[in-house]
């Protein structure tokens, strides 16, 4: 939409000089209107684009801090969790899972898609992959717990906190280096 707003603007501008000075005497504002229309509808082109663009940039920086927050508050939650897993009843454990991570795994999902549009699908991949596979292991203490098997429960929430932990990792480390062009 940019580049054709930049047309629209040369071609208004140059349609618009060639109609001033086709006659010396007058000025032909039958060719000369339309021509600054088309340059002005170019020009609008032009600044909607760039909105556009600012406001993608926006959102994608948004989106990479709503991902980092919810990352390192799940993580905290996971060490918590993890740390006080002896003390929480088997059965209990996922009433705990769904009130310490629903919102901040829901959150991390919504805005996921803005690590690849960020640093490309390779980081993307790499963040996911870490992330998908505690959220799994999360997923597997919740069964356990709703089966009464604590030493599942044990085990994957240890797995869950290295993967977790991981993936926050990664997207520090992404936000630490430079965006890809």
């Amino acid at each position: 939409m940019r580049t054709l707003g930049f047309l629209l603007v040369t071609a208004g501008f140059l349609a618009g000089s060639l109609a001033a000075v086709l006659d010396e005497t007058q000025v032909r504002w039958n060719w000369f209107i339309p021509a600054v229309a088309v340059g002005i509808v170019g020009l609008v082109m032009v600044r909607m684009s760039q909105r556009q663009q600012s406001r993608a940039v926006e959102r994608l920086t948004s989106n990479m801090q709503a991902i980092e927050q919810s990352l390192r508050r799940i993580a905290e939650n996971m060490a918590r969790l993890n740390a006080d897993k002896h003390a929480i009843d088997p059965y209990d454990m996922r009433h705990r899972i769904e009130e310490l991570f629903a919102d901040d795994l829901n959150t991390f999902v919504e805005a996921r898609e803005s690590i690849a549009h960020s640093y490309g699908l390779a980081a993307y991949a790499d963040v996911m992959s870490c992330f998908a596979a505690g959220e799994r292991y999360l997923n597997r203490v919740w069964s356990a717990s709703a089966d009464g098997y604590i030493d599942e429960i044990n085990d994957y929430l240890d797995r869950a906190k290295e993967q977790f932990a991981a993936s926050l990792d990664k997207v520090l480390s992404l936000q630490a280096s430079p965006r890809p062009a």
